[in-house]
């Protein structure tokens, strides 16, 4: 599997999430929502820092691909200050549902931002070849995270927290 096919799928299951939590009136559901998407979010920024980032990168080698980097790594910055304060935020607060909303915001960008101009560019840059070999590293690494990758969300019915 292509790596920018991988980071997709990730980018589809967080938007489902989002949606469902901000539908849920439940506080249970909604705080095991919360933690879902706190979970998916970490490993998918993880495995992004650490391989897809450098190698594209370092592959792409042009100031455009070094920017759009550096501006990728800081919205990662932002959305881990708000994962922090996840835990501590009552689900059943008013503030509850506007903290999702910008995390849910500030993740759309970012997806935006990827999927428009940073994944077309890597794959262009990188070749098929290192795009799927990037693909089977990020599997690995977000396998050993613990991570389901979602590459056979479609065939699973889908799990209620």
């Amino acid at each position: 599997m292509k790596a920018t096919d991988l980071l997709k799928r990730q980018h589809r299951e967080v938007e489902k999430l989002f949606a469902r939590v901000l539908k849920t009136e439940d506080p249970g559901e909604r705080q095991d929502l919360a933690n879902e998407i706190a979970s998916k979010l970490e490993v998918h920024t993880k495995i992004e820092e650490e391989i897809f980032y450098p190698a594209y990168r370092e592959g792409a080698d042009t100031q455009k691909a070094e920017d759009a980097v550096l501006e990728a790594y800081e919205e990662h910055h932002v959305v881990k200050l708000l994962l922090r304060e996840l835990p501590e935020i009552d689900c059943e607060a008013e503030s509850f549902e506007a903290k999702m909303t910008v995390l849910q915001e500030l993740v759309a960008h970012h997806v935006e931002e990827e999927e428009g101009t940073m994944f077309p560019d890597a794959e262009k840059k990188l070749g098929k070849t290192r795009i799927e070999e990037l693909g089977a590293e990020l599997d690995e690494r977000a396998g050993a995270l613990g991570a389901d990758d979602g590459a056979d969300a479609e065939e699973r019915p889908e799990q209620h927290a």
